[in-house]
């Protein structure tokens, strides 16, 4: 009978607390801490403003650097993240929060990174007096401008492009909105939303200069970082340290790549939209390594339990096929009483506008800056033109081959990442050497700001198609245009549009370091709105900045409502799975 219990009840087998592959975990752990503590403890050392940092071209100096700009784009990326699934879900659920948001957010992408330092570098300098906390959360808060708003738009894009039929069982297992976030409309929109975290990780790279050497108002505040060293580098003409911070950049890129992002995308993988297991499905070392670990899988598993359990209202979920679960129709008279605000708020607006204008730099200043903010509209779209037709096919090659996608992400991550000052030499070289006119050839320097988000987002479209989807294409045997025009493009449309949204709004603010180019005590710059609200913020004149950016928000926001904005409409109505 002792016998038969222990046949049909064996013990339970215990793991041990920790295996070998904890122990071998522990000391990248540790070092990783260390490195972070090291930081932090640097971050928040005393500072009084006019003081000045060392800042050293020294090669050894780099790897410090190196780790204090790293930290601030990661802290700057963890709020982005927070931001974008607070806007996407407001946004994609609530209308009324959606007149609102998404114009917001077209106001503040084309707001460049320099009116942000503008105005907040005092702010956060005043809220942590003596201490250098203040001038790094500004560099911080500048790096989240640079990475924020794509990753919003992305999220939103994926939010309203859910299948329908993911969305009917959603229902029908009665989840409230709290776990429809996160078990269907989040997973869904994870890979895309990775890509866009890359891309934001550049763009915080290409915008590094700008955020780590502050000048605003006669002052010139260099934190330690990669930053500020190319700046000192540029100034000097130290060709040798330009080339030490592009290696620094690399080794750095290599780094979290392999470290972070890389086994994100691997994980991620499970949440594509098909009934069978995708081919040739992108690995990790480190993701194979954590899941071989004892201790990081039992704690892996509670933060998903925690965020779909928690603040779900069991008593308020009915059956998805009941009348009561059917979604209340909005009341038509708050939504006019909704639309009644927002008008009287742009009323408002336009009446302050006015009167600014008015008082303080004068109506022919505006005509002036209008006539520029044309110049670099034609810039921005030549640029996107020329770009979308070089990078869809790549990035839909890239996507479709996730071989080649584990190969060039880390290349393509440098690429983004790669700060358009260090071109600026060359560039100044080429045309004063040759005779060339600034007011053309500056302009190629807006696409390096341009052509990583359509990339990116294209890439992240084309990975998603489902494997189904290309077996029927080859079964059908599309090729050419054909193929195209029926089976990739509207696969990727949706994903495009958020790349060109975003592209838009790199290049208006590329324009700012493009179109006033300095190497040396040499100084190019051609006509355009990113060379003014260059101009008057080294001189500056806090009116002309406030103009020359409302005129960019005017444009950028023009070009959203009648271009971009319909393709979204089209995306969500008919190009999507």
């Amino acid at each position: 009978m002792q016998e038969q219990r222990q046949e049909f009840f064996p013990r339970q087998v215990v793991e041990p607390a920790l295996n070998r592959w904890d122990w071998a975990l522990l000391p990248l752990v540790l070092a990783g801490f260390s490195l972070l503590a090291l930081a932090a403890t640097q971050m928040a050392r005393p500072f009084h403003v006019g003081e000045v940092l060392p800042i050293s071209l020294d090669p050894l100096a780099l790897p410090y650097y190196l780790l204090r700009t790293t930290l601030r784009m990661f802290l700057a990326l963890a709020a982005s993240v927070l931001f974008a699934c607070v806007f996407a879900a407001l946004a994609a659920k609530v209308r009324a929060a959606e007149k609102l948001l998404v114009p917001l957010l077209d106001i503040l992408q084309s707001i460049p990174i320099l009116g942000f330092l503008s105005i907040t570098v005092t702010g956060f300098i005043a809220l942590f007096p003596g201490s250098l906390l203040g001038v790094e959360c500004a560099a911080i808060f500048a790096i989240f401008t640079s990475q924020a708003w794509n990753m919003a738009f992305s999220l939103y894009q994926s939010l309203r492009t859910v299948p329908a039929e993911l969305q009917e069982a959603a229902s029908i297992f009665r989840l409230s909105a709290w776990q429809r976030f996160w078990r269907l409309e989040l997973p869904f929109a994870m890979p895309g939303l990775l890509w866009n975290m890359m891309m934001s990780m550049s763009g915080g790279w290409f915008f590094v200069v700008a955020s780590e050497a502050i000048s605003v108002a006669n002052q010139d505040i260099k934190l330690p970082g990669v930053g500020s060293y190319i700046a000192m580098a540029i100034a000097a003409k130290d060709l040798h340290a330009i080339g030490y911070a592009i290696l620094g950049m690399l080794i750095g890129i290599l780094l979290y790549d392999q470290l972070f992002f890389r086994p994100l995308l691997a994980w991620a993988d499970k949440f594509r939209f098909e009934e069978s297991g995708s081919e040739n499905a992108p690995t990790s070392w480190l993701l194979t390594w954590l899941r071989r670990t004892a201790l990081l899988q039992r704690l892996g598993d509670w933060p998903g339990r925690w965020l779909t359990s928690s603040f779900a209202p069991m008593r308020l979920r009915f059956d998805g096929t009941s009348i009561r679960a059917r979604p209340k129709p909005a009341n038509p008279l708050w939504a006019r009483v909704w639309d009644a605000v927002l008008a009287a708020l742009v009323m408002f607006a336009l009446w302050r506008l006015v009167s600014f204008i008015h008082g303080e730099v004068g109506w022919g200043e505006v005509g002036h800056v209008f006539k520029l903010g044309f110049y670099t509209l034609a810039r921005v779209l030549v640029l996107i033109a020329v770009a979308s037709l070089i990078w869809v096919p790549i990035g839909v090659w890239i996507g479709l081959n996730p071989r080649i996608a584990g190969r060039v992400q880390a290349l393509a991550q440098f690429l983004a990442a790669f700060p358009s000052n260090l071109v600026f030499p060359v560039a100044v070289i080429l045309i004063l050497r040759w005779q060339l006119n600034p007011d053309i050839w500056l302009s190629p320097l807006i696409i390096l700001g341009t052509q990583w988000y359509l990339l990116f987002n294209v890439v992240a479209g084309a990975s998603t198609i489902p494997s189904e989807l290309r077996y029927a294409a080859h079964n059908l045997g599309l090729k050419g245009w054909l193929m195209w025009r029926r089976y990739l493009l509207p696969a990727i449309f949706p994903s495009f549009v958020t790349g060109a949204i975003t592209a838009s709004g790199g290049s208006w603010n590329a324009s700012i370091v493009a179109e006033y180019v300095s190497w040396g005590d040499t100084t190019l710059q051609a006509q355009g709105l990113g060379s003014y609200i260059q101009q008057m913020t080294a001189a500056g004149d806090f009116p002309r900045i406030a103009l020359g950016i409302g005129v960019m928000c005017v444009f950028v926001m023009a070009l959203n409502h009648w271009v971009w904005r319909r393709l979204y409409r089209l995306a969500e109505q008919r190009m999507h799975f």
